[in-house]
């Protein structure tokens, strides 16, 4: 039975992450700063009180893990240190332990692909890159953290997403643009994370998916 942890796993695609792991029979510990409010239970399920920006808060419930997800997020557009800081501190409590496997979620729209179409390219650069600045700037920060440790790293660029259901039946692209306007449901995109934790295919990467 595989064990991971989980960052940001409050809500959305990180709370479906959860759930599904559970599904598969994995064994899921959590860490969440407000474990009170945390409405999840499952035999196999451990919730902890823990910060990801306060790294002796959860650097012990890394002991005995198999991998890491985090799917770190925040609310709304504002400046922030969430991803790069605790991407950091994550990292570091992985270095102190065996366990060296990690996925975790950014954005699609922090660059623009080579070859992506005029639209997508006007879209990504003066509409998209602009909005989220404060975000896509602190997420570069956080992969960059990530592609230069020793770590099997996967960065997953979400496209638009979506409420829809999971299907299992989605785009997997690398360094490749993606057509119109992408997008993908959270389940699906959870289902992603979990599905290719073993996939040696899909280390120190960066990919995108996509209906």
């Amino acid at each position: 039975m595989k064990k991971v942890i989980v960052f940001g796993s409050s809500r959305g695609t990180g709370k479906l992450v959860v759930e599904q792991a559970l599904q598969l029979g994995y064994m899921v510990t959590t860490v969440v700063r407000n474990p009170e409010t945390y409405t999840l239970t499952h035999k196999n399920l451990k919730v902890i009180k823990g910060d990801v920006l306060q790294l002796n808060s959860f650097i012990n419930e890394l002991n005995g893990q198999d991998a890491v997800i985090s799917c770190l997020g925040i609310p709304k557009i504002q400046e922030t240190t969430l991803y790069s800081e605790g991407m950091k501190n994550i990292v570091a409590a992985m270095k102190e332990t065996p366990v060296n496997r990690i996925i975790c979620i950014s954005s699609g729209a922090i660059t623009t692909p080579p070859g992506s179409s005029f639209i997508m390219s006007f879209l990504l650069k003066n509409v998209l890159q602009r909005l989220y600045k404060p975000i896509y700037s602190d997420m570069l920060l956080m992969e960059k953290t990530l592609s230069d440790s020793n770590l099997n790293w996967t960065v997953v660029g979400a496209p638009k997403l979506t409420d829809g259901k999971q299907t299992g039946n989605y785009r997997i692209v690398t360094n490749q643009p993606l057509r119109s306007i992408p997008k993908i449901s959270r389940a699906d995109l959870a289902d992603f994370m979990i599905t290719r934790l073993d996939d040696e295919n899909m280390y120190k990467s960066r990919v995108e998916i996509a209906y």
